[in-house]
């Protein structure tokens, strides 16, 4: 299966676009936003847990990352309500589950091989978050090939400057605008390595998550 897999050109899919599609297993839908390969993928994709609903224990070769959007993911017997973000390193290994459902941003077989970094924050954490410019930053996580962070800005602030990275964008709260076009929360944007323009927050201001890519101009390419 193949959904927005060239990476060298712009891709993007709004909230009015969402196209729910059920997991093999029951109770666990998602909405794929770019894809190579049939189950065992690397994907980014917003999946919907139903309450009570769960994934048998499986592994990771190639890592996860979540960012949790509503309601409260658990895994190995921790609770991750809305706003924690989650790293699990290639070769690991969980139990997903919701009681009382929740909604998560997933990236899967996207990380470097030699990548062994558990991480855990809670971005709604004041403590989490920093001042960078006219920015808030909350930082996630960095190495060679990317970096990873969620950023807030003012009605009318420059969200992120003009780059030649990669740049990756899930819109939190408010909206986003580049060019001429406006991205309502919920939207999701990619662009490719040396055509990223500066985007700026809209009317309400925002709250947008980032991966920007330093070195991979194709994520996960060289993933097994």
């Amino acid at each position: 299966m193949l959904i927005n897999d060239d990476f060298s050109r712009w891709a993007s899919v709004t909230p009015r676009e969402y196209r729910w599609v059920a997991s093999p297993q029951g109770g666990v839908e998602r909405v794929m936003l770019d894809r190579i390969g049939a189950e065992q993928a690397r994907a980014t994709s917003i999946v919907r847990y139903a309450p009570d609903s769960f994934f048998p224990r499986h592994e990771h070769p190639a890592g996860e990352e979540i960012l949790v959007l509503s309601g409260v993911f658990s895994e190995e017997g921790a609770d991750y309500p809305a706003g924690w973000y989650l790293r699990n390193p290639p070769g690991s290994g969980h139990c997903p589950s919701s009681r009382e459902g929740a909604l998560i941003f997933v990236k899967l077989r996207q990380m470097l091989p030699d990548e062994r970094l558990s991480v855990r924050i809670d971005t709604r954490d004041p403590a989490s978050w920093q001042k960078e410019g006219d920015a808030d930053v909350c930082p996630l996580f960095a190495n060679a090939a990317e970096c990873v962070s969620l950023r807030r800005v003012a009605p009318g602030a420059t969200a992120l400057a003009a780059s030649k990275r990669g740049a990756e964008l899930l819109v939190l709260a408010g909206d986003l605008v580049i060019g001429a076009q406006s991205y309502e929360c919920g939207s999701w944007i990619r662009s490719p390595r040396g055509e990223c323009p500066a985007v700026v927050a809209g009317a309400h201001g925002a709250m947008f998550y980032v991966k920007l890519t330093e070195a991979l101009d194709r994520p996960g390419e060289a993933q097994p």
